[in-house]
């Protein structure tokens, strides 16, 4: 009988995903081979504490997670260094890594460094590949240089943003501004912006959730699109998937990703013209490889009424719940979800055995010797 993978599924995380985090962990364990993956259940509480896998079980099962997590936090010593991540001793027997972490923690590189220092293998990007797909900021400028169209946008830091008032940024990007959060998901912080009151308002709120924000080039109610990334140094796309939103709603934001989907219209796969198809996965492709993301994404664009595509931003460990449509753009391209979990551990395993091909060179120094210093 072949040994059973011994995977652990991380899920929660410190962002205004965590609960999102969680119903994409019950459908990715629901979905794996229970005759292949031994899993185990660890999830990262809001203050970014990793629970053990038996508190974290009984959350998965349905308990108050606030009952739990206080019972956690009483019988720990949250005063220790290392308290945030006490539970690592109970994974000294785990073979793989599976982070469902949407957000703060899991995209932004951090687990990922964690990954790293274990030495497991892990599904998705890489600590540098995470790190810059979640900063809108540094995906942007990476775009540019690979010559991949998006919106155009302006850098307001807290040492700038007085130099730039709402008619300067008017006369840079047009009368239709969206303010973002660089590092920030799901529309959290995210403002439409028509006038300098709403600009005002808008800066207010994105500053609290990072010190850098972008004003970027608003198109007026462009069409969403979506196309799934699969793959390492070869990655292979899925059909397109469109996104409608009600015209009562200015655009994608949380309360119709994740609350209240009902009046949300999802087209599996979306009809556009073959010339537009070919652009928009051409322009996918190369921004995966540009941004150097292996295992997966979710790559979100905009079509202005032109039939003009712009990227969007790209989602290197995407929502897997039954709204999010990463998993079910594969779907309707013939690869089914059990088959696509397997496909993302293989992709993680493949690039641990690559990348334990690096080679890395331990000179010995010997004795320090130094020239001379002349100081004028």
């Amino acid at each position: 009988m072949t040994k059973k993978l011994r995977v652990a599924l991380l899920f929660g995380g410190n962002s205004s995903e965590h609960d999102v985090s969680k119903r994409s962990a019950h459908n990715i364990y629901d979905a794996m081979d229970k005759d292949k993956y031994d899993v185990s259940l660890f999830m990262f509480t809001k203050d970014g504490i990793l629970l053990s896998n038996e508190y974290s079980q009984r959350i998965f099962d349905g308990e108050a997670e606030a009952d739990v997590v206080k019972e956690a936090y009483d019988n720990m010593d949250l005063d220790r260094p290392l308290a945030p991540i006490m539970a690592l001793n109970e994974m000294e027997g785990i073979d793989f890594f599976y982070p469902v972490i949407h957000g703060n923690l899991g995209e932004d590189g951090t687990v990922q460094g964690l990954f790293k220092l274990l030495n497991k293998p892990y599904i998705g990007s890489n600590i540098a590949a995470s790190a810059m797909s979640f900063d809108k900021d540094l995906t942007k400028k990476i775009l540019n240089e690979a010559g991949i169209r998006n919106t155009p946008y302006v850098l307001l830091t807290p040492e700038n943003k007085d130099e730039y008032s709402w008619e300067q940024i008017e006369e840079k990007l047009g009368n239709l501004v969206f303010i973002k959060p660089a590092k920030q998901g799901s529309s959290v912080g995210i403002h439409r912006v028509t006038n300098a009151e709403e600009y005002s308002a808008a800066l207010e709120d994105a500053f609290k959730y990072d010190f850098k924000v972008l004003a970027e080039k608003g198109l007026d109610r462009p069409q969403e699109v979506e196309i799934s990334i699969l793959g390492n140094e070869q990655p292979i796309a899925s059909k397109l998937g469109a996104v409608r939103v009600p015209d009562s709603d200015a655009f994608y934001d949380y309360e119709n990703k994740f609350v209240d989907a009902s009046g949300v219209v999802f087209d599996l796969p979306v009809k556009l013209p073959d010339y537009l198809t070919e652009e928009i996965t051409d322009m996918a492709l190369k921004a995966y490889k540009a941004l150097d993301m292996k295992g997966l994404s979710r790559i979100d664009f905009l079509v202005d009424s032109n039939n003009v595509p712009y990227l969007s931003e790209p989602n290197t460990l995407p929502g897997f719940t039954n709204i999010s449509l990463y998993p079910q753009m594969w779907e309707v391209s013939g690869i089914s979800y059990p088959d696509l979990i397997d496909r993302l551990i293989k992709l993680g395993l493949d690039e641990y055995e690559r990348n334990s091909k690096i080679k890395y060179d331990f000179r010995e120094l010997g004795t320090e010797r130094v020239g001379k210093k002349n100081y004028n």
